[in-house]
């Protein structure tokens, strides 16, 4: 869960551990805070695998920190976990803000424009949160005024969302050699 906001992030500029963790949790906000015991095994993986270089400068007190930065390697890794996201990263709305967070880093329109096709796709499947006679419950037919709320503002941001992904899509589809922007 960590890798991609991890490469994302070193993708743009080299950061030590601190600047990396508050990036990762401004991203992910409070839903997800981001521990050190989940960070730094994290970076450790990444850096035994050569997607991450590490180097020792000085720090504002005594202490040296560690500054991480990118290798071919992780710019690389990188760039196929955005080309194909985990199928929980196109259907988890914060997993799939992650992923949005970085897209620009693809090269090709069309790449990009795949993976927003795959969370189009995923939006338009009929699905629901409360089911009767094995059918969703809509929003109107909800009695209690929590569950009609939740489904209220689920409508209300899927469609948002759809609209959105429609556009960009077709922008991206417009011109499909067109690089990063």
């Amino acid at each position: 869960m960590l890798e991609l906001p991890i490469l994302g992030f070193l993708c743009e500029e080299p950061l030590h551990g601190y600047e990396l963790k508050e990036r990762i949790k401004a991203l992910s906000g409070h839903v997800r805070p981001v521990s050190d015991g989940a960070l730094y095994p994290a970076i450790t993986r990444l850096v035994n695998a050569g997607k991450l270089e590490q180097r020792s400068e000085p720090g504002a007190g005594a202490a040296q920190r560690r500054v991480l930065s990118l290798t071919d390697a992780g710019r690389a890794a990188l760039l196929e976990r955005l080309r194909h996201p985990k199928d929980v990263e196109i259907t988890d709305q914060q997993r799939f803000n992650t992923v949005l967070a970085f897209l620009r880093h693809l090269p090709d329109a069309a790449d990009r424009a795949a993976v927003l096709r795959r969370r189009l796709d995923f939006l338009t499947t009929p699905a629901g949160f409360f089911y009767r006679d094995g059918r969703p419950v809509r929003a109107e037919d909800e009695d209690d005024p929590f569950r009609r709320g939740m489904l209220l503002v689920a409508r209300a941001t899927a469609t948002a969302e759809k609209k959105w992904l429609a556009e960009t899509i077709a922008s991206l589809e417009a011109r499909p050699g067109t690089p990063s922007e």
